[in-house]
């Protein structure tokens, strides 16, 4: 995108004021660099989600952010059911609650290197990842309705998972306002066996090396040093969030027209929140979101397993699980007095600053962990929430590198075999079902996530605490 479309507020921060029928303007955070290289259907997107009734402050777009389905990936925007506002499924996306998992294993890579091999191939051999994959649980229609509605504490209740781990998930790995009973048949039937499966895409599990500090105060309060190991997973509600998504922007198109909303794109169909579809959207969407919490406990359970076989008596703790595709009702302060939004996070991270009352203990001093997945080969981030994000974009920030290639793209310039033997003389282990699908995630297809987290933390959205690179990476 041309810099000169836009008034430049600061290095990191640049606005469009509102024009036409733009309700507020659209704020993006990245440097100039990153500015240039976003596809101009970025801000043809973000300008769209100004135009939707009810919204509030502004149509803020991350670092990271690409063109997505109606809203952009890595866009944030909060709207007020006092005001008519409204819920979109294309503001949450097809993959709901899609999200990261980072988990602490107390080793060094000195203790991972001996049986980097051996530990890649168990992970890929007990971990299914891919294209339609499926695990060997699978639910009956009784255990479906208590998965989706009961998330993480259904998954720890029947033997995978720790109940620790619920003060580090977000809403405590159980998502209130759940109703299975909004999620259709179809959705259902698409996840009977894709419990504790990765899926396909950009999705993985990795392990990962400490290889950076930038905050050695706020690594000690997460507990990570320097050559530190950790799991880090990346996957959300597989089929059924899917199934949900495509059926309820559908339903949406109509519902919009019934309700008078001009939509400036069908796919950014929408419903009154306080309407009959917004309640069932919401309702089936809290289900899903409670498919993905349970997901990763579950894919968690199994990475717990695995090390311990070449690692007895090790105790893998969890740093955080936060999501990055959801719609959550939060209470932000607007015009001066605090209000219950609900806020869009499309392809961007929660990040509560210190003192948030939603964090437990340990963390409530310094902020929530914000997970940044890079991408094979490349470095991931741990950063940490700011105060300011709240007046910057409701507490977001970005969620990843962002791509700056379409799979498509990526096909016709590398090949997968080449990338896993590239990565391998790295000292990256790449373990994938599909060679297509790597060439699909080549590293060169995304963004500079040092450039993103660094653009990030200028604007005032989140702090950079560690930089980690990869040992391990099994990719669907």
């Amino acid at each position: 995108m041309d810099p000169a479309r836009f008034t430049r507020v600061d290095a990191t921060t640049w606005r469009v004021e509102p024009s036409g029928t733009m309700r507020v303007p659209a704020i993006i955070y990245a440097d100039e660099n990153l500015i240039q290289d976003m596809d101009d259907k970025v801000l043809e997107q973000a300008a769209n989600v100004a135009r939707l009734p009810g919204i509030v402050q502004a149509s803020y777009v991350m670092p990271d952010a690409h063109w997505g389905y109606g809203f952009p990936i890595g866009g944030v925007a909060a709207f007020d059911p006092d005001r008519g506002g409204v819920i979109s499924a294309g503001g949450v996306g097809f993959d709901i609650s899609c999200g990261v998992r980072t988990m602490l294993t107390g080793l060094s890579a000195a203790d991972i290197l001996p049986v980097q091999k051996q530990l890649a191939d168990s992970l890929f051999r007990q971990i299914p990842a891919g294209v339609g994959s499926e695990s060997a649980i699978a639910l009956d229609p009784a255990e479906m309705e208590a998965m989706l509605a009961q998330g993480a504490h259904w998954a720890v209740a029947r033997g995978w998972g720790e109940m620790r781990d619920f003060e580090r998930i977000e809403e405590q790995g159980r998502m209130a306002g759940a109703r299975p009973d909004c999620v259709s048949d179809r959705a259902k039937e698409r996840q009977r066996r894709e419990m504790g499966t990765l899926g396909s895409g950009n999705h993985y599990l990795e392990v990962q090396a400490v290889a950076e500090i930038f905050d050695t105060t706020v690594a000690g309060v997460f507990g990570l040093a320097k050559d530190d190991v950790v799991v880090t997973i990346h996957c959300g509600s597989r089929g059924l969030g899917h199934q949900i998504g495509t059926e309820f922007l559908k339903e949406m198109v109509v519902t919009a027209e019934q309700a008078g909303i001009d939509l400036p794109d069908r796919e950014l169909a929408c419903a009154p929140i306080n309407s009959e579809v917004g309640q069932r959207y919401l309702g089936a969407m809290r289900a899903a979101i409670n498919c993905a919490l349970a997901n990763r406990e579950i894919l968690g359970h199994y990475v717990r397993r695995i090390f311990a076989h070449f690692f007895p008596n090790n105790d893998l703790r969890l740093l955080f699980d936060v999501s990055h595709n959801t719609c959550k009702v939060e209470r932000h302060l607007v015009d001066g007095k605090r209000r219950d939004l609900f806020v869009h996070r499309k392809g961007a991270t929660r990040a509560f600053g210190p003192d948030h009352e939603s964090l437990p203990a340990a963390l409530r001093p310094v902020g929530q962990p914000v997970l940044i997945g890079g991408s094979m080969g490349t470095g991931s981030y741990i950063l940490v929430g700011e105060a300011t994000s709240e007046t910057k974009a409701f507490s977001s920030a970005c969620h990843g590198a962002g791509r700056a290639l379409s799979r498509h793209a990526a096909l016709k310039r590398w090949s997968g075999r080449k990338i896993v033997d590239d990565l391998a003389s790295q000292g990256i282990l790449i373990r994938s079902p599909s060679t297509r699908g790597v060439a699909e995630e080549a590293p060169g297809a995304y963004k500079d996530v040092g450039a993103v987290v660094a653009a990030a933390e200028h604007a005032g959205l989140a702090r950079r605490v560690a930089r980690l690179r990869p040992l391990v990476c099994i990719k669907g």
